[in-house]
């Protein structure tokens, strides 16, 4: 009996696989490695190096593996390319899903949780955002992600797929051990992007916009640590296990940061300076985005222990400062 972890090569999902491996699960793993790093997958752990659009490969691997349920990471997530290429996103995004949904009903697996997004809300003008909120996506991003929850729910009616959809607002951080931790080529998340500057790597941090209705005109985030957003998976898959009924819960602190202010804790916790550009606004950004977790935290049990600004940080630079190069110099793991 596995646990599937599809995108399990990737920041996310390889921060998943080693919290289900920690409460003694056997997992295997699915991952083109278009984003995801093989260095990043335990030597323990099988990887089926494949794309979830492929129908044949899906169902081989199905058939040849006992799954019974799958924690769903796999995606095209870049804001800014979502509105340059619509069409690739629904390609990965929404019909990779439409071939999983289709391949778990086919083997008669029936619970997955799903990674999705704050950006299926889009601008609001309450805070907290809470999950009765109007979904209005202003990304195409977010709007495939809303589509793969709206197939997931019809799903659910039509064959008993059961569902957990959890919309992170902004993950940040690494494991505390510094074994595994973010990577992306290009790299556009804003905390691996400051550390950037404090390694080195770069002269300046870009901030896109600054005439924001915001106290300091940037963007305001809610920034949750990838550990906890791991532990919430693992609990939905419990609340799965258990008979839960198909559900959405956010994922956040309820505590809104500035790009400004994470720039300014970024300088105390390495104690580098971090000069700053001044920028455009990019197309999709809302100006505010901050969860209500009170559903996650009473349906679910969960509550964030390290989402403190202080510790993403520190737990991030931590990997970076030992990894400027990301996954290309870590040794003792299968390349």
């Amino acid at each position: 009996m596995s646990v599937l972890v599809v995108g399990g090569a990737g920041y996310i999902g390889s921060h998943a696989v080693r919290a289900l491996l920690a409460r003694g699960e056997n997992v295997i793993v699915i991952d083109n490695l278009q984003t995801g790093h093989i260095e990043s997958v335990p030597e323990q752990v099988r990887l089926f190096k494949g794309d979830i659009r492929d129908r044949a490969f899906m169902d081989q691997t199905f058939a040849n593996e006992s799954i019974t349920e799958v924690l769903h990471f796999a995606a095209n997530s870049l804001v800014g390319e979502s509105m340059d290429e619509p069409l690739k996103y629904y390609d990965n995004n929404v019909f990779g899903t439409q071939v999983l949904l289709e391949t778990m009903r086919k083997h008669g697996v029936t619970r997955i949780v799903f990674s999705s997004t704050a950006a299926t809300y889009g601008d609001q003008d309450e805070m907290p955002i809470r999950e009765t909120a109007a979904t209005n996506p202003t990304n195409t991003y977010g709007a495939t992600k809303l589509a793969m929850e709206t197939m997931m729910k019809w799903c659910d009616r039509a064959f008993g797929i059961r569902f957990v959809a959890l919309r992170y607002f902004n993950v940040a951080g690494a494991d505390p051990t510094g074994e595994i931790g973010e990577d992306h080529m290009p790299e556009t998340h804003l905390i691996p992007l400051v550390l950037e500057v404090a390694n080195g790597k770069r002269d300046a941090i870009t901030v896109f916009g600054d005439d924001y209705q915001t106290p300091d005109g940037t963007c305001i985030r809610d920034y949750i640590h990838v550990q906890d957003l791991v532990d919430a998976h693992v609990r939905a898959l419990d609340y799965l296990k258990e008979g839960g009924a198909s559900d959405v819960f956010n994922l956040g602190t309820e505590t809104g940061l500035s790009v400004l202010e994470i720039i300014e804790a970024a300088r105390r916790v390495t104690g580098h300076a971090i000069p700053v550009q001044m920028g455009v606004r990019r197309a999709g950004d809302p100006a505010i985005l901050i969860a209500s977790p009170d559903k996650a935290k009473q349906v679910l049990g969960w509550t964030p222990l390290r989402s403190t600004v202080d510790i993403i940080l520190a737990d991030a630079w931590n990997w970076h400062k030992h990894h400027p190069e990301g996954y290309k110099h870590v040794e003792g793991v299968r390349r």
